[in-house]
């Protein structure tokens, strides 16, 4: 058995007008399949490319490890030359990913190779961030902070990604105060025994390969696996709907402060009622249902 998604719909290129009438406004994904091959990253932007321009760079890298209370948000669990990552990513499969680098702070040179596009959205054009991986690495199944309009470009290789709506929380066995799913669930080859509630989440597919972009939309579950090595980059645009406005805000001011501030007070007993209750939670509504 496997998750019930539907492909993700596929354009060769776009109009703004087309844009906001068929996926921004009804709040639907779609893979924009043509639409930088006029950019100079279209052809430049390969992992030894990166390498050339930002090797010298000590990058920050995270694995696929559960979350523990002595972790900071988004810290690092190691740390590496970018010629040196890009080596080892070459080299073998590694769980080593990079995600929210900004390039416009750490290589400005690399803004000469893109233009943010126009979607009829506010692009931030301060938050341009790349996402590196290797083979078979991938991130867990999450939302974004700030339930952001989001443009994911992919450069070399392949990626997997699937997509859920807010609509399907309540079979993700989300944990409560976070921004994720049960970890421990392989989103790419779920057990249904184990995780009988995802039998019932509706959610979309695609795979991205070089220079294709993917718009998903405010607040939208997405767990990314890389079929080869390669990277991303990710523009984003402010949540627009009042509702993901005022979650975003939450999340940012009082869920992410309140988090820290139990995971100070108890420690790993925190993270372990999460997890929990991430499970309590689900099945209690699986039951109602």
């Amino acid at each position: 058995m496997k998750l019930n998604l539907q492909d993700i719909p596929r354009v060769k290129a776009i109009t703004k007008q087309e844009f906001i009438k068929h996926y921004f406004k009804p709040q639907k994904p779609v893979v924009i399949e043509q639409f930088i091959t006029d950019w100079p990253a279209y052809t430049k932007w390969n992992l030894e490319y990166i390498k050339d321009v930002a090797g010298d760079k000590i990058v920050p890298l995270y694995d696929d490890r559960p979350v523990d209370h002595k972790d900071g948000f988004n810290e690092p669990h190691a740390k590496m030359k970018m010629s040196d990552y890009v080596d080892l990513l070459k080299r073998e499969p590694t769980k080593f990913r990079i995600f929210l680098w900004n390039i416009l702070k750490e290589v400005p040179q690399l803004q000469q190779d893109y233009t943010f596009p126009d979607f009829g959205l506010r692009l931030m054009k301060g938050l341009p961030m790349l996402f590196f991986g290797g083979r078979d690495s991938y991130t867990f199944m999450h939302y974004d902070i700030d339930l952001a309009n989001i443009f994911h470009f992919h450069f070399e290789g392949e990626k997997q990604i699937i997509l859920f709506d807010q609509n399907q929380n309540q079979h993700l066995y989300k944990v409560p105060h976070a921004l994720i799913t049960r970890e421990d669930i392989d989103f790419s080859n779920p057990d249904f025994k184990k995780w009988p509630a995802l039998k019932n989440a509706k959610g979309w597919q695609c795979q991205l390969k070089h220079g294709e972009i993917l718009y998903m939309p405010e607040g939208y579950w997405h767990y990314m696996k890389y079929i080869t090595p390669g990277f991303s980059m990710s523009l984003r645009a402010v949540a627009r709907r009042p509702k993901n406005l005022g979650k975003a805000i939450y999340n940012v001011f009082i869920m992410r402060n309140f988090d820290n501030l139990m995971r100070r007070i108890k420690g790993q007993k925190w993270i372990d009622w999460k997890n929990k209750k991430a499970i309590s939670n689900t099945n209690n509504k699986l039951k109602k249902d």
